[in-house]
């Protein structure tokens, strides 16, 4: 793979969009170091990407090879907009096929969309991750989101040179961590009784080092839609000592059955939410190994280690 180490990677230049988000920083700092010419595109520089022009953004993508596309509206914590449908439409679908376009008018050869798990679904079967031929089924609209802008990608590449990937991403943690992760991870630094110890399934994660290196192997794998992952899935009580062991802390697991979890969620309207915590969501990153020669690099222990 050029990249790294070689004298092709290093006269490549990749731009980024969501370069000023948490995995967009990493992954601008991750290919500047492994010698990427980098275009860092953020909405201070170019604007809400839903309207961009696109004759300027290609301009501006002239002599770019590939372009990940991270910006997005993601999970949203306490949802403001009066239509969250159509806010995430835009963001995700409308602006992924003005930004496919300029950079096809560019020439740029290779797309990468950073796209969700959720595009198949909220849970899986214990030992049954998703795989690449599963369907789609995205339950809320942030994955109906991803998924339309999988398909926006694929209809708007089809007419230019450049092909498309798509990596669908679990949940991603690292050092500038937001979300629920950020929520969890501050839970354990105080010290707090979480009632999780009966909880027995197992979630795929990601670590920030471990996606960008995913990203970079991505540009020169065979095109298509593929799983990342750690080597390793974990359970949520095994997630919580994980975190209590990297900040030198005791992990206060309490022992409660999950049918009361999942009736104090359903009493309390946090259904989801239990439901995250106690349902199992796997994904099968062995294709994406085998097709680009990818592995994680970091153990949960390490990138966990980083966050400190």
């Amino acid at each position: 793979m050029a990249g790294a180490g070689s004298d092709v990677g290093r006269r490549r230049r990749v731009a980024v969009t969501g370069a000023e988000g948490f995995v967009g920083r990493a992954l601008c700092a991750h290919l500047d170091k492994a010698g990427f010419e980098v275009l860092a595109i953020t909405r201070a520089m170019y604007g809400d990407l839903a309207v961009v022009d696109t004759a300027a953004l290609a301009r501006a993508l002239h002599g770019t090879v590939a372009l990940v596309h991270l910006a997005a509206r993601a999970h949203v914590m306490r949802e403001r907009e009066p239509d969250p449908e159509a806010a995430f439409r835009l963001a995700n679908v409308v602006a992924t096929g003005r930004v496919a376009r300029a950079a096809g008018d560019a020439g740029v050869r290779r797309f990468v969309l950073a796209s969700t798990v959720k595009v198949n679904g909220e849970a899986t079967p214990r030992g049954r991750p998703f795989r690449g031929d599963d369907p789609p089924r995205p339950e809320d609209a942030y994955a109906r989101s991803k998924w339309q802008a999988e398909v926006t990608l694929g209809e708007r590449a089809k007419d230019t040179r450049m092909s498309a990937t798509a990596l669908r991403l679990p949940l991603v943690y690292g050092p500038g961590v937001r979300g629920n992760f950020r929520t969890l991870w501050e839970a354990v630094a105080q010290r707090r009784w979480l009632p999780f110890a009966a909880i027995d399934n197992r979630r795929s994660l990601i670590g920030l080092a471990n996606l960008c290196g995913a990203f970079v192997a991505a540009l020169d794998a065979p095109p298509g839609t593929y799983f990342v992952a750690d080597a390793e899935s974990v359970s949520t009580p095994a997630l919580v000592r994980a975190i209590a062991a990297a900040q030198g802390v005791d992990a206060n697991l309490a022992y409660v059955p999950v049918g009361l979890l999942r009736a104090a969620g359903a009493l309390l309207d946090r259904r989801a939410g239990v439901a995250r915590l106690t349902s199992s969501l796997e994904v099968d990153a062995a294709p994406f190994r085998a097709a680009s020669g990818w592995s994680p690099a970091q153990t949960l222990a390490e990138g966990l280690a980083a966050i400190i």
